[in-house]
């Protein structure tokens, strides 16, 4: 007769069971839910019975390249393609202004060097606003 007592074993909760389900209905909770929009802002806006102009014109400050790579500054052709004269007649043109906007118009055959050269002037100069015009293409 054996009588020892026996050890006996400590019994074990296995979790993973249980994770997986809470996982699984997780997933599905989220796949099978839909999102509503319950409100939303109506909002009126006010008008105007009457347009007002504005208080002064902002004078147009306009780079033109030409495909041979000779700026223009509204309009006046520059005497050389160098980025010391373009600085100068910008500044001539712009005088202490540099909130103006500035309108680059590259023609389509010009090369990106001379379009980046103009940029860089422009921003060195300390213009905020440039904009490069484009064109649609004809049928």
């Amino acid at each position: 007769m054996n009588l020892r007592r026996q050890l006996r074993d400590e019994p074990e909760v296995n979790l993973t069971s249980l994770i997986d389900v809470v996982l699984l209905l997780l997933v599905f909770f989220m796949v099978s839910t839909s999102f509503v929009r319950q409100a939303q802002l109506k909002v009126r806006l006010p008008e105007a019975s009457s347009a007002v102009e504005p208080a002064r014109m902002i004078p147009l400050l306009e780079i033109i390249i030409t495909a041979d790579g000779d700026y223009w500054v509204n309009d006046q052709q520059l005497i050389n393609n160098d980025p010391k004269t373009l600085r100068m007649a910008l500044a001539r043109v712009a005088g202490k202004d540099r909130a103006q906007p500035v309108t680059i118009r590259a023609d389509a055959r010009s090369t990106h060097q001379d379009v980046i050269t103009a940029m860089d002037v422009v921003a060195r100069l300390g213009f905020s606003q440039v904009n490069i015009a484009t064109s649609n293409e004809r049928e």
